[in-house]
Protein backbone atom coordinates (compact mmCIF):
# COMPACT_ATOMS: atom_id res chain seq x y z
CA UNK A 1 0.00 0.00 0.00
CA UNK A 2 0.80 3.50 -0.52
CA UNK A 3 1.88 5.21 2.35
CA UNK A 4 4.25 8.73 2.35
CA UNK A 5 7.66 9.04 3.43
CA UNK A 6 7.96 12.82 3.90
CA UNK A 7 8.08 14.49 7.84
CA UNK A 8 4.77 15.77 8.67
CA UNK A 9 4.28 18.62 7.72
CA UNK A 10 0.74 21.74 7.34
CA UNK A 11 0.70 24.45 4.92
CA UNK A 12 -2.20 26.38 3.69
CA UNK A 13 -2.71 26.50 -0.51
CA UNK A 14 -2.99 29.93 -1.34
CA UNK A 15 -1.59 30.64 -4.58
CA UNK A 16 -3.50 30.13 -7.94
CA UNK A 17 -1.85 29.66 -11.49
CA UNK A 18 -3.02 28.93 -15.05
CA UNK A 19 -4.15 25.17 -15.57
CA UNK A 20 -6.14 23.82 -18.77
CA UNK A 21 -6.58 20.20 -19.04
CA UNK A 22 -8.92 18.00 -21.12
CA UNK A 23 -10.12 14.72 -20.02
CA UNK A 24 -12.45 12.05 -21.44
CA UNK A 25 -14.69 10.49 -18.17
CA UNK A 26 -14.53 7.26 -20.78
CA UNK A 27 -18.26 7.58 -22.33
CA UNK A 28 -17.29 10.44 -24.53
CA UNK A 29 -18.09 12.92 -22.27
CA UNK A 30 -15.48 16.32 -22.18
CA UNK A 31 -14.34 16.97 -18.50
CA UNK A 32 -12.29 19.79 -19.10
CA UNK A 33 -11.09 22.04 -16.07
CA UNK A 34 -9.66 25.54 -16.08
CA UNK A 35 -8.50 27.50 -13.49
CA UNK A 36 -7.75 31.12 -15.12
CA UNK A 37 -7.89 32.96 -11.24
CA UNK A 38 -4.96 35.42 -11.68
CA UNK A 39 -2.13 34.58 -9.34
CA UNK A 40 -1.89 35.79 -6.08
CA UNK A 41 -5.63 36.56 -6.11
CA UNK A 42 -6.93 37.49 -2.93
CA UNK A 43 -9.70 34.84 -1.63
CA UNK A 44 -12.54 35.57 0.66
CA UNK A 45 -13.01 31.91 2.24
CA UNK A 46 -15.96 30.29 3.35
CA UNK A 47 -14.53 27.86 5.68
CA UNK A 48 -11.55 25.33 6.01
CA UNK A 49 -10.72 21.86 5.63
CA UNK A 50 -7.57 20.19 7.42
CA UNK A 51 -6.43 17.32 4.48
CA UNK A 52 -4.02 14.42 6.12
CA UNK A 53 -2.24 12.63 3.46
CA UNK A 54 0.48 10.93 2.25
CA UNK A 55 3.79 12.48 1.08
CA UNK A 56 4.33 12.94 -3.18
CA UNK A 57 0.69 11.63 -3.36
CA UNK A 58 -1.22 14.52 -4.86
CA UNK A 59 -1.02 17.20 -7.32
CA UNK A 60 -0.98 20.65 -5.67
CA UNK A 61 -2.67 22.45 -8.05
CA UNK A 62 -5.70 20.20 -8.18
CA UNK A 63 -5.84 21.79 -4.05
CA UNK A 64 -5.36 25.44 -5.75
CA UNK A 65 -8.36 25.08 -7.66
CA UNK A 66 -10.66 22.91 -4.81
CA UNK A 67 -9.94 26.39 -3.33
CA UNK A 68 -10.55 28.60 -6.02
CA UNK A 69 -13.77 27.20 -6.72
CA UNK A 70 -15.23 26.87 -3.92
CA UNK A 71 -13.89 29.36 -1.70
CA UNK A 72 -12.58 26.33 1.36
CA UNK A 73 -8.93 27.03 2.32
CA UNK A 74 -7.58 23.83 2.70
CA UNK A 75 -4.59 23.13 5.58
CA UNK A 76 -2.92 19.97 4.13
CA UNK A 77 -0.66 17.68 6.34
CA UNK A 78 1.53 14.84 5.48
CA UNK A 79 2.14 11.43 7.08
CA UNK A 80 5.15 9.50 6.96
CA UNK A 81 2.71 6.01 7.62
CA UNK A 82 0.19 4.38 8.28
CA UNK A 83 0.78 4.09 11.69
CA UNK A 84 1.73 7.26 12.12
CA UNK A 85 -1.60 8.42 10.88
CA UNK A 86 -3.24 6.16 13.08
CA UNK A 87 -1.27 7.34 16.34
CA UNK A 88 -1.75 11.06 15.11
CA UNK A 89 -5.53 11.00 14.85
CA UNK A 90 -5.66 9.20 18.19
CA UNK A 91 -3.66 11.47 20.02
CA UNK A 92 -5.19 14.55 18.24
CA UNK A 93 -9.41 14.23 17.75
CA UNK A 94 -10.48 17.07 15.73
CA UNK A 95 -6.85 17.64 14.37
CA UNK A 96 -8.33 16.52 10.48
CA UNK A 97 -11.34 16.22 8.96
CA UNK A 98 -10.34 13.87 5.69
CA UNK A 99 -8.35 11.24 5.51
CA UNK A 100 -6.46 9.21 3.11
CA UNK A 101 -5.62 6.13 4.81
CA UNK A 102 -4.44 2.20 3.25
CA UNK A 103 -7.08 -0.28 3.62
CA UNK A 104 -5.87 -2.39 6.61
CA UNK A 105 -5.88 1.55 8.49
CA UNK A 106 -9.90 2.06 7.14
CA UNK A 107 -10.51 -1.56 8.17
CA UNK A 108 -9.47 -0.22 11.75
CA UNK A 109 -10.87 3.11 11.92
CA UNK A 110 -14.48 1.66 11.10
CA UNK A 111 -13.87 -1.06 13.94
CA UNK A 112 -13.38 1.59 16.33
CA UNK A 113 -16.08 4.15 15.46
CA UNK A 114 -14.03 6.65 14.48
CA UNK A 115 -15.00 7.53 10.90
CA UNK A 116 -18.16 9.13 9.52
CA UNK A 117 -20.85 7.18 7.28
CA UNK A 118 -20.71 8.98 3.92
CA UNK A 119 -23.69 11.09 1.85
CA UNK A 120 -23.08 9.64 -1.23
CA UNK A 121 -26.03 11.29 -2.68
CA UNK A 122 -23.50 14.13 -1.91
CA UNK A 123 -20.42 12.84 -3.92
CA UNK A 124 -22.03 11.66 -7.15
CA UNK A 125 -18.69 11.20 -8.92
CA UNK A 126 -18.37 8.28 -6.72
CA UNK A 127 -20.31 6.88 -10.38
CA UNK A 128 -17.03 7.30 -12.22
CA UNK A 129 -15.12 5.02 -9.66
CA UNK A 130 -14.76 1.29 -11.46
CA UNK A 131 -16.97 -1.30 -9.63
CA UNK A 132 -13.93 -3.92 -8.76
CA UNK A 133 -12.77 -0.93 -6.23
CA UNK A 134 -16.14 -0.23 -4.23
CA UNK A 135 -17.60 -2.68 -1.71
CA UNK A 136 -14.21 -3.67 -0.11
CA UNK A 137 -14.33 -6.72 2.69
CA UNK A 138 -13.58 -4.06 5.33
CA UNK A 139 -16.42 -1.86 4.27
CA UNK A 140 -18.73 -3.96 2.18
CA UNK A 141 -21.48 -0.68 1.76
CA UNK A 142 -18.69 1.77 0.53
CA UNK A 143 -20.54 3.09 3.55
CA UNK A 144 -17.18 5.11 4.87
CA UNK A 145 -14.57 5.44 2.45
CA UNK A 146 -13.82 6.56 -1.13
CA UNK A 147 -11.15 4.93 -3.26
CA UNK A 148 -8.37 6.83 -4.04
CA UNK A 149 -5.68 5.64 -5.59
CA UNK A 150 -4.79 1.76 -6.03
CA UNK A 151 -1.49 -0.56 -7.10
CA UNK A 152 0.66 -3.16 -5.85
CA UNK A 153 4.05 -4.07 -4.23
CA UNK A 154 7.44 -5.33 -6.24
CA UNK A 155 10.24 -5.33 -6.48
CA UNK A 156 11.97 -2.66 -8.76
CA UNK A 157 15.90 -3.86 -10.57
CA UNK A 158 18.15 -2.52 -12.80
CA UNK A 159 18.52 -5.21 -15.80
CA UNK A 160 22.13 -4.02 -16.48
CA UNK A 161 22.92 -4.73 -13.11
CA UNK A 162 21.12 -8.36 -11.90
CA UNK A 163 22.00 -11.08 -14.17
CA UNK A 164 19.48 -13.25 -12.65
CA UNK A 165 16.24 -13.30 -13.40
CA UNK A 166 13.74 -11.66 -11.07
CA UNK A 167 10.96 -12.80 -10.26
CA UNK A 168 10.84 -14.21 -6.43
CA UNK A 169 11.00 -12.34 -3.43
CA UNK A 170 13.39 -14.36 -2.63
CA UNK A 171 16.07 -12.22 -4.76
CA UNK A 172 16.19 -9.94 -1.87
CA UNK A 173 18.21 -12.93 0.13
CA UNK A 174 20.73 -13.35 -2.70
CA UNK A 175 23.76 -13.09 -0.96
CA UNK A 176 25.51 -11.83 -4.52
CA UNK A 177 23.87 -9.00 -4.23
CA UNK A 178 24.73 -7.88 -0.64
CA UNK A 179 24.78 -4.38 0.02
CA UNK A 180 23.50 -3.30 -3.63
CA UNK A 181 19.74 -4.11 -2.30
CA UNK A 182 17.11 -1.43 -0.40
CA UNK A 183 14.65 -2.76 1.92
CA UNK A 184 11.44 -1.10 2.33
CA UNK A 185 11.36 0.41 5.53
CA UNK A 186 7.94 -0.08 6.41
CA UNK A 187 6.43 -2.63 9.27
CA UNK A 188 3.33 -4.33 7.02
CA UNK A 189 4.56 -4.57 4.14
CA UNK A 190 7.86 -6.26 4.86
CA UNK A 191 6.24 -8.42 6.77
CA UNK A 192 3.82 -9.07 4.37
CA UNK A 193 6.44 -9.77 1.68
CA UNK A 194 7.96 -12.45 4.08
CA UNK A 195 5.15 -14.51 4.47
CA UNK A 196 4.10 -14.30 0.98
CA UNK A 197 7.96 -15.68 -0.02
CA UNK A 198 7.19 -18.59 2.22
CA UNK A 199 3.93 -19.69 0.65
CA UNK A 200 1.87 -18.12 3.67
CA UNK A 201 -0.96 -14.77 3.78
CA UNK A 202 0.05 -11.55 4.22
CA UNK A 203 -2.45 -11.49 7.04
CA UNK A 204 -1.36 -14.66 8.15
CA UNK A 205 -1.37 -14.28 12.60
CA UNK A 206 0.36 -17.94 13.01
CA UNK A 207 2.57 -17.98 15.26
CA UNK A 208 4.95 -20.46 13.84
CA UNK A 209 4.76 -18.65 10.24
CA UNK A 210 5.47 -15.02 11.76
CA UNK A 211 8.85 -16.89 13.09
CA UNK A 212 9.91 -17.98 9.86
CA UNK A 213 8.65 -14.63 8.58
CA UNK A 214 11.10 -12.95 10.83
CA UNK A 215 13.80 -15.12 9.95
CA UNK A 216 13.51 -14.15 6.49
CA UNK A 217 13.40 -10.57 7.29
CA UNK A 218 16.90 -10.82 9.48
CA UNK A 219 18.39 -12.56 6.55
CA UNK A 220 17.24 -10.10 4.33
CA UNK A 221 18.44 -7.10 6.62
CA UNK A 222 21.97 -8.79 6.39
CA UNK A 223 22.09 -8.68 3.07
CA UNK A 224 20.33 -5.01 2.82
CA UNK A 225 22.52 -1.86 2.26
CA UNK A 226 19.51 0.07 4.02
CA UNK A 227 16.04 -0.25 5.40
CA UNK A 228 14.58 3.36 3.72
CA UNK A 229 11.27 4.28 2.32
CA UNK A 230 9.82 3.70 -0.88
CA UNK A 231 10.51 6.97 -2.66
CA UNK A 232 14.45 6.86 -1.58
CA UNK A 233 14.63 3.32 -3.00
CA UNK A 234 13.70 4.29 -6.46
CA UNK A 235 16.03 7.43 -6.58
CA UNK A 236 19.08 5.49 -5.38
CA UNK A 237 18.16 2.70 -8.37
CA UNK A 238 17.46 5.37 -10.55
CA UNK A 239 20.87 6.69 -9.84
CA UNK A 240 22.84 3.81 -10.47
CA UNK A 241 23.57 3.68 -6.65
CA UNK A 242 21.59 0.52 -6.11
CA UNK A 243 20.54 -2.12 -8.07
CA UNK A 244 17.30 -3.65 -6.53
CA UNK A 245 14.92 -3.02 -3.68
CA UNK A 246 10.77 -3.25 -2.49
CA UNK A 247 9.37 -0.53 -3.68
CA UNK A 248 5.22 0.77 -4.08
CA UNK A 249 4.24 0.61 -7.89
CA UNK A 250 3.87 4.45 -8.47
CA UNK A 251 7.60 4.55 -7.27
CA UNK A 252 7.93 1.64 -9.68
CA UNK A 253 6.67 3.46 -12.79
CA UNK A 254 8.37 6.45 -11.90
CA UNK A 255 11.69 5.10 -12.10
CA UNK A 256 11.12 3.03 -14.83
CA UNK A 257 10.48 6.19 -16.96
CA UNK A 258 13.35 7.94 -15.86
CA UNK A 259 16.01 4.98 -16.50
CA UNK A 260 15.05 2.25 -19.18
CA UNK A 261 16.99 -0.02 -17.77
CA UNK A 262 15.03 -0.81 -14.94
CA UNK A 263 12.37 -2.88 -14.44
CA UNK A 264 9.38 -3.65 -11.85
CA UNK A 265 7.99 -7.10 -11.44
CA UNK A 266 5.06 -8.31 -9.11
CA UNK A 267 6.99 -11.50 -7.74
CA UNK A 268 5.12 -14.78 -8.55
CA UNK A 269 4.88 -15.46 -5.06
CA UNK A 270 1.94 -12.82 -5.26
CA UNK A 271 2.28 -9.57 -3.58
CA UNK A 272 -0.02 -6.86 -1.71
CA UNK A 273 -2.56 -5.16 -4.03
CA UNK A 274 -3.83 -2.15 -1.94
CA UNK A 275 -6.52 0.50 -2.17
CA UNK A 276 -5.87 4.04 -0.09
CA UNK A 277 -9.14 5.84 0.51
CA UNK A 278 -10.86 9.12 1.34
CA UNK A 279 -12.18 8.83 4.57
CA UNK A 280 -13.87 11.69 6.76
CA UNK A 281 -13.56 11.74 10.71
CA UNK A 282 -16.83 11.08 13.17
CA UNK A 283 -18.43 14.86 14.66
CA UNK A 284 -15.85 16.32 12.16
CA UNK A 285 -17.33 20.20 11.79
CA UNK A 286 -16.59 20.47 7.89
CA UNK A 287 -18.67 17.71 6.86
CA UNK A 288 -20.01 19.66 3.85
CA UNK A 289 -16.46 20.56 2.55
CA UNK A 290 -15.12 17.37 3.41
CA UNK A 291 -17.97 15.98 1.12
CA UNK A 292 -17.04 17.96 -1.66
CA UNK A 293 -13.70 17.86 -1.45
CA UNK A 294 -13.89 14.01 -1.85
CA UNK A 295 -16.10 14.53 -5.13
CA UNK A 296 -14.03 17.25 -6.71
CA UNK A 297 -11.08 14.53 -6.39
CA UNK A 298 -13.23 11.97 -8.13
CA UNK A 299 -13.61 14.17 -11.23
CA UNK A 300 -11.89 12.50 -14.28
CA UNK A 301 -9.84 15.22 -15.17
CA UNK A 302 -8.55 15.59 -11.86
CA UNK A 303 -7.96 11.98 -11.41
CA UNK A 304 -5.48 12.36 -14.48
CA UNK A 305 -3.64 14.94 -13.12
CA UNK A 306 -2.95 13.47 -9.85
CA UNK A 307 -1.64 10.08 -11.70
CA UNK A 308 0.17 11.89 -13.93
CA UNK A 309 2.03 13.93 -10.88
CA UNK A 310 2.37 10.74 -8.62
CA UNK A 311 2.74 7.95 -10.79
CA UNK A 312 0.09 5.84 -9.07
CA UNK A 313 -3.39 4.84 -10.36
CA UNK A 314 -6.73 6.06 -9.78
CA UNK A 315 -9.63 3.85 -9.87
CA UNK A 316 -11.39 6.69 -11.46
CA UNK A 317 -12.12 4.69 -15.12
CA UNK A 318 -12.35 7.90 -17.18
CA UNK A 319 -8.80 8.75 -16.45
CA UNK A 320 -7.41 5.37 -17.77
CA UNK A 321 -7.12 5.81 -21.18
CA UNK A 322 -5.13 8.81 -20.69
CA UNK A 323 -1.92 6.41 -19.69
CA UNK A 324 -1.77 4.38 -22.81
CA UNK A 325 -1.78 0.50 -20.37
CA UNK A 326 0.70 0.84 -18.70
CA UNK A 327 2.04 -2.57 -17.28
CA UNK A 328 3.14 -1.04 -14.16
CA UNK A 329 -0.04 1.06 -13.19
CA UNK A 330 -2.59 -1.84 -15.13
CA UNK A 331 -1.64 -5.14 -13.91
CA UNK A 332 -2.84 -8.59 -15.67
CA UNK A 333 -5.46 -9.94 -13.86
CA UNK A 334 -3.11 -13.34 -13.49
CA UNK A 335 -0.92 -10.77 -11.43
CA UNK A 336 -3.62 -9.25 -9.71
CA UNK A 337 -5.20 -13.03 -8.95
CA UNK A 338 -1.62 -13.69 -6.82
CA UNK A 339 -2.19 -10.78 -4.71
CA UNK A 340 -4.34 -9.95 -1.67
CA UNK A 341 -5.37 -7.06 0.39
CA UNK A 342 -4.29 -5.87 3.81
CA UNK A 343 -6.84 -5.95 6.78
CA UNK A 344 -6.76 -5.32 9.95
CA UNK A 345 -6.51 -7.44 13.16
CA UNK A 346 -5.94 -6.16 16.67
CA UNK A 347 -3.90 -9.44 18.07
CA UNK A 348 -1.88 -9.53 14.82
CA UNK A 349 -1.31 -5.85 14.69
CA UNK A 350 0.25 -6.38 18.43
CA UNK A 351 2.69 -9.33 17.06
CA UNK A 352 3.39 -8.12 14.02
CA UNK A 353 4.93 -4.86 15.83
CA UNK A 354 6.74 -6.80 18.39
CA UNK A 355 8.25 -9.10 15.30
CA UNK A 356 8.80 -5.65 13.31
CA UNK A 357 10.86 -4.34 16.48
CA UNK A 358 12.88 -7.29 16.85
CA UNK A 359 14.20 -7.26 13.47
CA UNK A 360 14.88 -3.52 13.57
CA UNK A 361 16.84 -3.42 16.76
Amino acid sequence: MRKGTKKVLALTVVLFSVIALTACDGQGVNTQVKNTAAPNVPITYLGTLHVYNAGEYIDRETLRDFEQEYKIRVEYSEFDSNEDLYDDVVKNPGAYDVLVPSDYTVDRLIKEGRLAKLDKDSIPNIAHIAPEYLNPAYDPDTAYTVPYMVGTLGILYNRRQITSTVDSWSVLLDTRYTGKTLMLDSQRDAIGLALKMLGFSMNSNDAAELALAKDKLKQARSIAYAFIESEEIRDRIVAGESALGVVYSGDGKMAVDRNPDLAYVIPAEGSNKWVDGFVIMKDTPHMEAALKFINFMCRPSIAVRNMSAIGYTSPVQGAWSEFGGNKIMFPTQEELDRCEAFLYDAQAAINYYMLWTEVRR
